[in-house]
């Protein structure tokens, strides 16, 4: 298998996208390791962190240092009622960033990258990175891919505002194909329509519930098709689906859970491969 070009796409998700390390652990394992990444918010920041040379166990180390209030601290702006730019302030979650990804451009990265995001005034549907546009800071792609709307405001870059990837593609599958793959890793931990509702949980107000539910039923019907396009695809594709609740988007104490599952589904994933994936576990 390591004389196939693998493509391996990460999907959006939040807190979820933790699941991404215990994936690429059973991609290594399984000798999958890519040839090139393609990330879509939290996703395109661990694609970044492992396409700037991150070890599984670094990675581990870095995502369980992370406490809810490095990526979701109010905004000073909420004073300001209705008026508000947005519920979260953007700082807190560019320096995490930043902090994750030990690479400054994406001319520092070790494998190639492509990060994805949206033009909110346009609507286009933007490459960062290789592909796209390549000399653009990593940490201010990255930002923008995760800048959902209502929770962080857009990212400014030259004279455009930037958005999250996933509101046009959560899993960018159709930029991998593009990218000459032999085989597609594609892992999915975005928004479900099968995912389980949450035990309890923190209070949030009904409009915010009414936006979260508009936008898990849009991005989750967005990524049936995308997956359902693949099938007449001339490229094998290996979809792992970790297993997560609805609304854990800035569950990050769950981190060493969806790290955990992103590994079982992997493997669940590869052994349906034809033929089945064995991972050379040669450190578990």
């Amino acid at each position: 298998m390591s004389n196939q070009r693998v493509v391996c796409v990460m999907s959006g998700g939040g807190a979820k996208a933790a699941a991404h390390i215990g994936a690429m652990k059973a991609a290594e394992e399984a000798d999958l390791w890519p040839a090139h990444f393609v990330g879509t918010s939290m996703g395109a920041v661990m694609a970044a962190g492992f396409a700037a040379g991150l070890s599984y166990e670094q990675m581990l180390r870095r995502i369980t240092g992370i406490s809810r209030s490095d990526v979701a601290r109010p905004s000073a702006t909420l004073l300001f009622g209705p008026f508000a730019d947005s519920l979260l302030s953007p700082g807190p979650l560019r320096e995490t960033i930043a902090e994750l990804v030990p690479a400054k451009e994406f001319s520092d990265l070790a494998t190639p990258l492509t990060v994805t995001a949206v033009d909110i005034d346009s609507g286009d549907f933007v490459l960062f990175g290789a592909g796209g546009r390549e000399h653009v800071p990593l940490v201010d792609a990255l930002y923008a891919s995760c800048a959902l709307p209502v929770y962080y405001p857009p990212a400014l870059i030259g004279d455009r505002r930037y958005s999250d990837g996933g509101l046009r593609s959560v899993l960018p599958l159709d930029v991998a194909y593009e990218l000459d793959p032999d085989i597609v890793v594609a892992i999915s931990v975005g928004p479900s329509l099968y995912a389980e509702a949450p035990e309890g949980g923190a209070f949030a107000a009904p409009m915010l519930r009414a936006h979260d539910r508009t936008v898990r039923i849009l991005m989750a019907r967005q990524t049936e098709r995308e997956i359902a396009r693949w099938v007449d695809a001339d490229v094998p594709l290996l979809l792992v689906e970790p297993y997560h609740r609805q609304r854990s988007t800035f569950d990050v104490s769950g981190a060493v859970a969806y790290v955990e599952e992103g590994y079982r589904a992997a493997i669940r994933a590869f052994a349906k491969a034809q033929p089945p994936l064995i991972p050379n576990r040669v450190d578990s």
